[in-house]
C-alpha cells in the first residue's frame, strides 16, 4: 500500500517514490528549457542525477557534499568528467522534506527547472504519485558535538538536537526585508506548510549585472520574488510576510540533504548561503567524533536514552 509522505515523519525505513513524475521549465540562471523526470530509486542509492544530453563519458552525478563544485547563487554538483547540474537545492529540499531517501533524476540540460521559484511544485507532484516504504533502514548522522563555520558576519552551525531543526536569521538593509528569523522542524506536514512555498528572491538593481555574469537569465516575476527600490514588485505580493527567511530555510534543507543520511541536529544559519552550507558539511565530515553514522532507529534510541527527549513531531 502506498503511503502519503505525511505518514513518514522520522520513519526508521527508507522511502522512495511510488511512480515517476515529470517537469518542464527553464533554468533560473542558464535560461535554458529543461525537461526533467524524477523516478523511484533503489535502496541506499540516495539522489542520483543523470544528464540525458551527455553522450560521452559519465552522465551521472551523486548528490553528495563532496561533489559540490560551485555555490554562487545556487548549489552546483559535478562529477570527475566535469558534467554538472546546478540549482539542485529546491528539488532536494522537496525530496528530503517529503521523506524520500532515494530517487533518480534525469535531465536534458545543465540546470533543474526553477518552476515557480519554490519547492511547492515538486511537493505537489510527490504528493500525487505517493511514496513506498523500502526494506533498508534509514540512515542518520547523529551530530554529537557542535560544528561551526563563519565568514565575517555570516555563519552556520550544527548543534546536537533530538530532531532535525532549521533556523535562519537574515539581515538586509532594505525596507521590504530587514531582519527576519525563522525556525522549523523538518518533517512531513511542517515542511510543506512552513517552507515549501517560499520563493527565491533577488533585487531589481542587481538583475542586469547578474545577467552579464551569466546568472538569472531565466529569472522573472513568475519564478522569483523581485525587490525594487522600496517594495516587492510581484503583483501578487508575498506568500508569507517573512517569505525571504523561509526561503533561506528551504535552501538549507536542500543543501543539508547533500550529507546523504538525515542529519539529526539543529542547523542555525546567520546571513548564511550555499557556500557556508557546504563548508559546514565538509567540517562535519572531516572532524573526528563530530557525528556518528547510525540507523535512524539507533539514533532515536540514543537520544531517548541520553537526553530523555521525545522523538514525536
Amino acid at each position: 500500500m502506498h503511503q502519503s509522505y505525511f505518514d513518514t515523519g522520522l520513519s526508521f525505513y527508507q522511502h522512495t517514490l511510488a511512480d515517476s513524475f515529470h517537469c518542464l521549465g527553464r533554468g533560473l540562471h542558464t535560461g535554458l528549457k529543461v525537461a526533467m523526470t524524477v523516478q523511484p530509486g533503489d535502496e541506499n542509492s540516495g539522489y542520483i542525477f543523470r544528464r540525458r544530453d551527455v553522450l560521452h563519458g559519465n552522465p551521472e552525478i551523486a548528490a553528495r557534499w563532496y561533489n559540490v563544485g560551485e555555490t554562487n547563487l545556487s548549489t552546483t554538483i559535478m562529477n570527475k568528467m566535469g558534467v554538472r547540474v546546478s540549482t539542485i537545492e529546491h528539488l532536494l529540499a522537496a525530496l528530503r522534506g517529503c521523506g524520500i531517501d532515494n530517487a533518480y533524476i534525469t535531465l536534458d540540460g545543465p540546470e533543474v527547472p526553477i518552476l515557480d521559484g519554490s519547492a511547492l511544485p515538486f511537493v505537489r507532484q510527490i504528493r500525487q504519485v505517493g511514496l513506498v516504504k523500502q526494506s533498508a533502514q534509514r540512515r542518520a548522522l547523529l551530530v554529537q558535538k557542535p560544528v561551526f563555520v563563519a565568514d565575517g558576519k555570516s555563519s552556520v552551525s550544527l548543534i546536537p538536537s533530538a530532531l532535525p531543526r532549521v533556523r535562519v536569521d537574515i539581515d538586509f538593509e532594505h525596507a521590504a526585508i530587514g531582519c527576519q528569523s525563522k525556525q522549523v522542524t523538518v518533517a512531513g506536514r511542517l515542511f510543506e506548510h512552513k517552507l515549501a512555498g517560499a520563493r527565491a528572491f533577488g533585487f531589481e538593481e542587481d538583475v542586469a549585472a547578474l545577467r552579464k555574469l551569466g546568472f538569472a537569465r531565466g529569472g522573472s516575476l513568475s519564478n522569483a520574488v523581485v525587490v525594487g527600490k522600496d517594495k516587492v514588485l510581484n503583483e501578487e505580493g508575498l506568500r508569507y510576510k517573512d517569505e525571504f527567511v523561509r526561503h533561506k530555510c528551504l535552501d538549507a534543507v536542500g543543501d543539508m540533504a547533500l550529507a546523504g543520511p538525515h542529519i539529526i541536529a539543529s542547523y542555525h544559519g546567520r546571513r548564511s548561503g550555499h557556500r557556508l552550507n557546504n563548508l559546514v558539511l565538509r567540517s562535519l565530515m572531516g572532524e573526528a567524533g563530530a557525528a556518528e553514522n547510525l540507523s535512524m532507529k539507533e539514533a532515536m534510541q540514543w537520544w531517548q536514552a541520553q537526553k530523555g527527549e521525545s522523538i514525536r513531531v
